[in-house]
């Protein structure tokens, strides 16, 4: 009943807010980049004399509706000169406008806002857009800009370790943040263990990071959405850029099959430190053979087929290889290979139906995969795991005029998980190893938003989504007794329904104008995720794998409440903003103690996972400069995040493995020169929890070791400083090319990734010893690259 009364709430407030619809005429069209076609996602349409105005879409469209009579249409985008046209609106009109570039060098800031205090005016919250252009200017790892690393100096967003690519949000898992690349869900962001981020930022038109305030039209997670975007191929002329760096190259080409209708993009990068590293190592080194490196490819295709319809066909498919061998003198010869790969195929289809209303649908394929192959003489054995996604999505857009949009949509989606396999050979014999099933899930939803104004102060996003999720056979399910052993089995047969759940999950923003330079905002949401990934360390791995719920684990379900100052200054060149938020989590999923691989191959995964509660609680600080020779941002967050699980650390509460008290970033950057500019990153924050064995004692001949409660212990902080400099040697219409130096951890902090107990036993005088040691990874590392562009 309960539920009801929330569907009865938003559906009256959604036909309140039509009430305040009037006809009146429509200008609508595309806002594209004249110098490449590109759809210019987030310019500013309006006209001057009443500032009624509206942002432009994913695709390039806007719907500008508004009384009849004469007006000074203009657009404007940062780095764009601002389009001005006198228009006498008497009728609908369609205008495509195209921006000029200009160089504004000196402008050019990782965060950015499209208009200049949208920061203020939107009911946004936590939501930021990464510059992608600007991103290559930070300081490098190895000579490569990466996305990912530049999301995880963001405030409330923590990384999971040194050169990992996997982050928390707000206190929330790895798990919780859902990873869009045109649409596709990507389930692994990393290259290289994590050291490298999938996100080639020559193929990247537009970034966006949700953290707080969660629209309607996303879900599946608990915590954040990161939704990337391919360039689209430019449409005028052919473009060739890359880079050569220390371990890596790169290469993009993009330019027009049919002038200004259809247009391609092909981008791929490979990393080659093994292969340079072989012709100086001796024969008999272990390291000879030895294989480990990434590529991945990036494609995109974009068709206009009228004013009406566009279609986009993007891919993207990337692999990691890592495997060695060895050669000692022994008659044991070892060989591994690590293998893991992502893939997505996206298949858009945009359709401007009228002024008012915009449709787009989508078909979409993830699919990633993780193998392991050991040799052992003639003993082979193979570890397999992934998770394969066919999604199908829609979504109406309609913007009856410039205070009020609505959208519907659906989404539909086909699991198929595969935890863990395993086989194994004996020489020409195939030994039968029991493992767990393949899962088969349907995940599906329905949504509604309505965002509206209220006079000039108040503005709301209100928005609710219903989500249903049911696993099906094929499947074999077991029958446990209390010593974990099988005692019987059900076989579901192909699509039988075995456990289906459901939920609604209500959405709400708010923005409080308190003046031109002042708002206050504030959000809830509730989600609801239907697929779970348990990590047994603190940083997130390849092998980590994906489990849907089932019988035995539920869906994870999280509120968040957040609120927050913002307030510009200076004619918008500072903004500022204070947050304050508070998650609450249900059914968090974590391995059982005493966790044990074996049992997982008998009986399946979720026998091995207990369930719990958790919450985390902070407070943000950001301040960011956005013109000027000096640009760059401050962000600092006070924070916690604690668990409780029946099953784990006697029922007690502890603090997550992500729980870190501060976390500073600091990124600036200065425009020495219009050719020359130089950048530098620090970063500190709180060390990560950990189990440590505080006693022994003897069960009659066995050693037990007694531990600290989960997490009681904390490792030394983690802080860093990176700088770069950017030097463009030679720029001109047809070619430009540039150096960048970059230094990785300035000052050789010896930052600590992992830490051993090694336990000594003194069998004479009865004593154990414990010595901790504590394993780094990355001291002080130059970089350089050469970067160039055909055009």
């Amino acid at each position: 009943m309960k539920k009801l009364y929330i569907i009865y709430f938003f559906i009256s407030i959604f036909l309140l807010s039509n009430g305040y619809a009037q006809k009146k005429y429509t200008i609508s069209g595309y806002v594209k980049d004249a110098s490449n076609g590109e759809a210019m996602t987030g310019a500013t349409v309006y006209t001057k004399e009443n500032y009624k105005g509206t942002t432009v879409n994913t695709y390039g469209f806007y719907s500008l509706t508004v009384d009849a009579g004469t007006y000074t249409f203009q657009v404007s985008f940062v780095g764009y000169k601002t389009y001005a046209d006198t228009i006498r609106l008497q009728a609908n009109i369609t205008k495509n406008i195209e921006l000029e570039p200009i160089s504004i060098e000196a402008a050019e800031v990782i965060i950015t806002d499209t208009r200049k205090n949208e920061n203020v005016e939107t009911t946004d919250m936590g939501k930021t857009e990464i510059k992608i252009e600007a991103v290559k200017k930070m300081p490098m790892f190895f000579g490569e800009a990466d996305l990912i690393k530049t999301i995880q100096l963001l405030p409330g967003v923590q990384s999971s370790g040194e050169g990992n690519s996997g982050y928390y949000v707000r206190g929330g898992g790895i798990d919780q943040n859902l990873v869009l690349l045109d649409g596709a869900t990507i389930y692994n962001v990393g290259h290289l263990f994590g050291f490298f981020s999938i996100f080639n930022t020559d193929a990247i038109r537009s970034a966006e990071m949700t953290k707080a305030g969660m629209p309607a039209n996303f879900g599946g997670r608990l915590s954040s959405v990161l939704d990337v975007n391919m360039k689209e191929g430019n449409m005028k002329k052919y473009e060739i850029d890359g880079g050569i760096g220390l371990i890596y190259s790169r290469l993009n080409i993009q330019g027009p099959i049919v002038k200004n209708k259809v247009s391609f993009l092909a981008s791929g990068r490979r990393t080659y430190v093994d292969a340079l590293i072989q012709p100086f190592l001796h024969k008999d080194s272990e390291l000879k053979g030895m294989r480990f490196y990434f590529f991945d490819i990036n494609g995109k295709v974009n068709w206009i087929i009228n004013n009406k319809h566009r279609v986009f066909l993007s891919g993207y498919h990337g692999s990691d290889i890592y495997g060695f061998k060895s050669t000692s003198t022994s008659s044991n010869n070892i060989q591994s290979i690590f293998k893991w790969k992502n893939t997505s195929v996206s298949l858009r289809w945009n359709y401007n139906i009228t002024r008012k209303l915009f449709l787009n649908t989508s078909l979409l394929f993830s699919d990633y995969n993780f193998n392991t192959d050991v040799k052992l003489d003639i003993y082979n054995f193979t570890i397999e795991s992934g998770i394969r996604n066919y999604t199908a999505k829609t979504e109406l857009s309609y913007q009856p005029n410039p205070e009020h949009l609505l959208k519907f949509g659906a989404d539909y989606i086909n699991h198929t998980f595969t935890p863990n396999t395993y086989s194994a050979i004996s020489g020409s014999v195939t030994m039968n190893v029991q493992t767990p099933g393949i899962y088969y899930a349907n995940e599906a939803c329905v949504y509604a938003l309505d965002e509206f104004d209220i006079g000039k102060r108040f503005k709301f996003n209100i928005g609710v989504r219903a989500s249903y999720f049911e696993h099906i056979g094929p499947f074999k399910s077991f029958t446990l007794d209390e010593l974990g052993r099988v005692t019987d089995s059900i076989i579901y047969k192909k699509g039988e329904r075995i456990k289906p759940y459901w939920g609604i999950e209500p959405r709400l923003s708010l923005r409080i104008s308190i003046d031109s330079m002042t708002s206050i905002k504030a959000s809830y949401t509730h989600n609801y995720q239907y697929i779970h990934q348990v990590a047994l360390s603190t940083i997130s791995l390849p092998t980590d794998a994906w489990i849907p719920c089932n019988a035995l684990v539920k869906p994870q379900i999280g509120n968040q409440y957040a609120i927050g100052v913002y307030r510009n200054f200076i004619n918008n060149m500072i903004e500022t903003s204070i947050e304050i938020y508070f998650k609450d989590m249900k059914n968090l999923t974590e391995y059982k103690e005493g966790y044990s691989p074996f049992t997982e191959i008998i009986s399946g995964l979720e026998y091995q996972y207990t369930q719990g509660k958790g919450y985390g609680y902070g407070i943000e600080f950001f301040f960011n400069k956005t013109k000027g020779k000096l640009t760059g941002w401050l962000g600092y967050t006070l924070s916690w995040a604690k668990r409780k699980f029946p099953e784990l650390n006697g029922g007690k509460e502890f603090y997550a493995k992500n729980d870190r008290r501060h976390d500073v970033s600091i990124m600036l950057s200065y425009e020495i020169l219009p050719n020359l500019n130089t950048s530098l990153v620090w970063v500190y924050a709180t060390g990560n929890t950990m189990t440590i064995p505080v006693g022994f004692y003897f069960l009659g001949y066995n050693l037990i070791t007694e531990y600290s409660e989960k997490n009681a212990y904390r490792i030394a902080p983690y802080h860093r400083l990176d700088i770069s400099i950017n030097w463009i040697l030679r720029r001109t219409e047809r070619f430009e090319h540039s150096l960048n130096f970059s230094v990785y951890n300035v000052y050789n902090r010896r930052n600590p990734f992992f830490i051993s107990i090694n336990t000594l036993i003194n069998t004479e005088t009865f004593t154990i010893n414990n010595t901790a040691y504590q394993m780094s990874l990355f001291p002080i590392m130059p970089s350089i690259s050469w970067n160039f562009k055909f055009k």
